[in-house]
Formats: structure tokens, sequence, C-alpha cells
């Protein structure tokens, strides 16, 4: 595959066009979209060459860039606290023909989006009234680089995303790695490892665009493949490659998008890590996990007057969230690592087991499954008593997905229920809601 090949030199964009069309990047988007068609996929990317040409000109030296989004399997809003999850990159992305120029200019057409136009000569501090735009997203990740002592500079791209924003898959980190990317094999020979782009990306979603996320989600769009991480020291995350095969396991991971919006939810997910590091704060530390679990269970009296009952709840869910995480790691480890098939069968219930424990303290202790402001709607709710009665009777598996509050669930469908399931979740919350996903082995990666 010709993938990440640092300091590879640019091609021209009838050079990209007939190795598309001649079938050189087959066995590269054959990896990045191992389920959907390799022809869907070829004619997207020939489009959006069409598209950059049409908007930024025929006469450019251009690369071809793709970030994966990403679906958290284990570890529930628990890395803002330094604690650890399961995650993984999936068949859903972000496809770009970026072009550089000679100032400082970034000019970015996301379709279906007004073109940002930013100048990061400028635009190099936090500006909170921008708060919220991609333009900040874009501002922050090449301020961030510039302070790490990165090379900068303008370019002009074209982008097309099958992450659909506020679907729960990351659209937002995928669209950070994606600019951090683009910026490290334009002005950096492609030496910006995946992890780092990653870490800038967060730093960009935090400080720019003012959301104080952890940093699951851009670790998991930028490295690929399904990972464990754990976020003790989130400047050296310990990243553990998990190999198991899901889809020969005799499973399709599906992703139900009820319709809700994340866009004003900013308030409902900060709530979580302020609440969680607000007990945190009590014993003198920045984090839950710089404090051990006793010392809250022993000091509840004093943590109910000074942070309140749900703050508590949420950190004793940080603390059994990292150990479901644990046991489905090391499950899914003994999986792949066994050819007996009962032990196999065994770690994969096990690793259910868990997904449905998580599950369940999301939606009681965590309580992200709908937001305060507007009770009248839980689809996420409504999505998780369907998955009980489709699945409740099987092997099978289902939790809250990402952030929450609005969004998506996740479930481990057997594939004789895949159609059913589908059926059931389609004609409650409309026609392709349900999502069959594949994981894909790649994450952040520049493709020509």
């Amino acid at each position: 595959m010709n993938l990440n090949q640092k300091g590879t030199p640019l091609c021209t964009i009838s050079q990209l066009k007939t190795a598309v069309m001649d079938g050189k990047l087959d066995k590269a988007l054959e990896a990045l979209i191992p389920v959907g068609g390799l022809l869907a996929e070829r004619t997207r990317v020939l489009e959006l060459i069409h598209t950059f040409a049409a908007t930024y000109g025929e006469n450019r030296q251009v690369a071809l860039l793709t970030v994966s989004g990403r679906s958290e399997l284990s570890g529930n809003h628990t890395d803002h606290n330094h604690g650890c999850v399961i995650a993984a990159s999936i068949n859903l992305e972000i496809l770009a023909v970026a072009s550089p120029r000679e100032d400082s200019i970034i000019r970015l057409t996301s379709a279906g989006f007004p073109e940002d136009v930013v100048d990061i000569s400028v635009y190099q501090t936090p500006d909170k009234a921008m708060y919220g735009s991609s333009a900040s997203l874009i501002a922050g990740v090449c301020a961030g680089l510039a302070r790490d002592g990165y090379r900068v500079g303008g370019f002009d791209a074209c982008t097309v995303s099958s992450v659909l924003t506020g679907s729960g898959l990351s659209s937002s980190a995928a669209f950070e790695d994606m600019i951090g990317t683009i910026e490290s094999h334009l002005y950096n020979g492609g030496e910006v490892d995946n992890v780092t782009v990653a870490k800038i990306a967060q730093y960009a979603e935090n400080q720019f665009f003012g959301k104080p996320c952890g940093l699951m989600d851009q670790v998991a769009c930028a490295v690929g493949g399904i990972v464990a991480i754990d976020f003790e020291n989130p400047a050296a995350p310990v990243i553990t490659p998990v190999p198991f095969d899901m889809t020969a396991a005799g499973y399709r991971l599906c992703i139900v998008d009820t319709g809700g919006n994340h866009a004003d939810l900013t308030a409902d997910y900060a709530s979580v890590p302020t609440e969680m590091k607000s007990v945190a704060a009590v014993f003198g530390k920045a984090v839950l996990r710089e404090l051990d679990e006793s010392v809250i269970l022993n000091s509840i009296p004093t943590l109910r007057e000074r942070v309140g009952d749900r703050a508590i709840l949420r950190a004793l869910h940080f603390f059994a969230e990292n150990r479901r995480v644990a046991k489905q790691k090391e499950a899914l480890l003994m999986a792949c690592a066994s050819e007996d098939v009962s032990v196999k069968s065994k770690a994969l219930g096990t690793y259910f087991d868990n997904v449905l424990a998580s599950g369940r303290s999301s939606f009681c202790y965590l309580q992200n499954v709908y937001t305060t402001a507007n009770v009248a709607e839980q689809g996420l709710s409504l999505a998780l008593n369907l998955c009980e009665s489709v699945l409740g009777s099987t092997k099978a598996a289902w939790r809250v997905h990402g952030g929450g509050f609005a969004g998506t669930v996740q479930a481990y469908v057997p594939n004789d229920l895949v159609d059913v399931f589908i059926t059931t979740m389609d004609a409650a919350f409309g026609r392709g809601a349900c999502k069959c996903l594949a994981i894909r082995p790649v994450g952040a990666a520049r493709i020509y």
C-alpha cells in the first residue's frame, strides 16, 4: 500500500487521477474501506479531485490524505481524567486533497459546508468569539504544531466526509487530525507521528474550540485498528494494539444514530469532566486517576456537601469503568491468543458482560444518556430499549456510544440478527439510521 511514504513528492492533479483510474491505489483504498465497495471509493476520490480542481485550480501539486472516524468500544468518559479506554478506527472517514500555498492562508472547503478561510499568521491564540467554529480548530492545530517546533504553512484543501456530524463517531476529532496530517505531509515530510497529531488536535479542541475533551477520540482516529489506551500519563499514553477480529467471531459492530445532534450539548459534555475533577480537587488532585477509590468512598458525607451527589456518582463510574476496560482488554487479548474455541467463546462472553455493565453504569451513574435540558427527547434510551428487545435473549451487547446525551448507541449484533436489527432501528429512527461498520487498520495517512 502506498501509505505514509515520508517525504514522497507531491503529484499533479492529472497524475493523481491517473493513479486512481489505473488501479494503482486499489490496495490502499481496499484497506481503508474493508466494507462498502472499491468502485464506490474510487468514485468518491475522483469526485473529490474534480471538486478541488474546480475550486482551487488544475495546475496544483497535491496530496491525497485520509483520517478515519472512531468507535469507542470501552471506557465511557474516562480519558479526560487520565483513565483507560478501548477504541477502534472504522471504515467511515474524511478524505482530503490538499495543496500548499506560498502564504499563511488556509482555505478549506468541506462538502456541504461553507469555505473556511484562516490566516494562521494572525490567528495564533485562542479567541472566545471563535469558540465552536471549524476555523478555531484549524487555527488551534497550526498553533499547536508551531508551539511544538513543527513547520506550518498555508494550504488549499477540499474534503469529503462519511463521518456524520453529531454521530458519536468523532467528526470533530477526525477533522482536527486531518488538519494536522495535512500540515505534517505538506510541510514536515510526514514526520509528525500520529500520536503527536492527536495530542495537538486535543489541544486545539480544548484551547481554541472551547471544549474540554479528553484524548481518546483523536488517538483512535489517528492511530488505526483496535487499541487499548492508558492515559495515566497523557503526555505519553500507553497504546496496546488488540488484533481481535469481531467479524470473524460472527458479529457486526452496529451504530444506531437516533437523530440527536451534539451541537448544543457542549455544556452537558463539559459537566462530566468538570464534576469528576471537582471531586479530585477536594483532595488536592487534578484528576481522578491520582486518587484511590477508597478515599472517595470514605468521604461521601463531605463530598455531598462540597460537590453534590451527581459528581460523586460520576467519579465512582470512572473507577468502575477503568476496571471494566482492564477486564475487556484481557478478554480480547486472550481470545486473540487462544486456538481453543471454548476459550475464545468464554473470553468474548466476558467482554460482552462488561459492555452491558458499562452501559448500565453510564445510564445510572455517569448519567449521559439524555440531557436534563430536554427530558422529552430520549432517543438513546429508546434505542437501548430496542436493542434489549431484539438482542436480549442472545449472546450480544449494547451501550451508549461516545459522549452521549444525544447521538448514537453501539451494539454487537450476531450475523443472523443483523437484518432484523437494522429493520427495527430504521423503523424507529429513519432509513439508514443503523450502520454496520468495519474496523480498519489505518487511521490517519497520506494515500498518495
